[in-house]
């Protein structure tokens, strides 16, 4: 019988054992940072309806806990995970586990999301920027139009895009950014994005280089093939076409420049007629400016059009597959089995 006792006695001790230490460890894990002298900020991204779970590996891995568990089980007990803000949040190896869920459950402490998909035209970043609940319409266009910084950005010609009405049209590179959700300031998006555009054309300077085109034309026709060309695979040959017609006197007869104007996806015969420089179908030359902000594999293409012996294309419907033609006989039968 003193055996049993003996034994239960042991067996009860090491289950409090157990206990007090496992419970010691969630403590330390909980309230000890992992550096409480690491003040060096890391950036981590909370993507909207990012799970708790998913928040907890991610902070792990990036260095910032101990323990997933204890960052789970801490803010599921909370009820913080109902909290938990969408954004870039900098954090600290320094902070525990509560200063940590305090700051990224606090919409003030975030950087907000803001996406710029390629092909974006400005009026259509104004309506997005609209939509997040970031400005009031018309705000950002309003701040490209009274845009006046043009020495810290020297390869934008500041002669040939002061008389458009979005001057910056083009020169806005498309990309994720990182914006204040409270103070938005639509100044300050045009500057990170054109510092974008600034890293991103580095790559494409010797190609830029070797050609006799400026850059404005090249962004122009780079836009154009944006709104264009879907598939990868004929950026390249519809960039040759475009750029030999324009060479030849011909027009460049792109709809998506006539669209611009309008608004409209579907052109009208009136609109066909419509006496703009954008109307590429009525006059020769190049449109004015771009006619949105191209990425940077159409600004490629552009930069690198290929020869071939087509002088007409079109993009199916349904597709978006580019089909070829030499002559107007042929693009007229194309016509007819693709678009009718």
């Amino acid at each position: 019988m003193k055996k049993r006792k003996s034994t239960f006695s042991r067996l009860f001790l090491t289950v409090i054992l157990i206990f007090v230490i496992f419970g010691g460890y969630i403590w330390h894990s909980i309230y000890t940072p992992i550096d409480e002298k690491d003040a060096q900020e890391i950036s981590f991204i909370i993507k909207s309806g990012t799970s708790a779970r998913n928040i907890a590996q991610g902070l792990k891995d990036n260095g910032l806990i101990r323990s997933t568990s204890s960052f789970y089980s801490y803010i599921r007990l909370t009820g913080e995970d109902k909290n938990i803000t969408a954004g870039r949040f900098m954090l600290k190896k320094s902070m525990n586990i509560p200063e940590i869920i305090d700051t990224i459950t606090v919409a003030a402490a975030s950087e907000s999301t803001v996406t710029v998909q390629e092909g974006l035209t400005i009026r259509e970043i104004d309506d997005k920027l609209t939509a997040q609940g970031l400005i009031l319409d018309g705000e950002f266009e309003a701040a490209v139009k009274d845009f006046n910084n043009y020495e810290s950005y020297p390869f934008i010609d500041k002669n040939t895009v002061s008389s458009l009405e979005f001057p910056l049209e083009g020169y806005l590179y498309p990309d994720t950014y990182f914006v204040d959700g409270v103070e938005f300031d639509s100044n300050e998006l045009i500057t990170k994005m054109l510092g974008n555009f600034k890293t991103k054309f580095s790559d494409l300077q010797p190609l830029f280089d070797a050609q006799d085109r400026s850059l404005h034309e090249i962004l122009t026709m780079a836009s154009i093939l944006q709104k264009e060309v879907r598939t990868p695979k004929d950026f390249n040959t519809v960039s040759g076409i475009l750029w030999k017609r324009l060479d030849s006197g011909w027009h460049i007869g792109a709809d998506a420049t006539i669209i611009y104007v309008t608004g409209r996806q579907k052109i009208t015969a009136e609109d066909l007629e419509l006496d703009s420089p954008y109307n590429t179908r009525l006059h020769t030359g190049m449109p004015p400016g771009p006619i949105s902000n191209p990425d940077k594999n159409h600004i490629k293409a552009s930069i690198t059009p290929e020869d071939s012996d087509y002088w007409y294309y079109l993009t199916t419907l349904d597709t978006g597959e580019v089909i070829y033609a030499r002559t107007n006989d042929e693009q007229n039968v194309n016509k007819a089995k693709y678009l009718y």
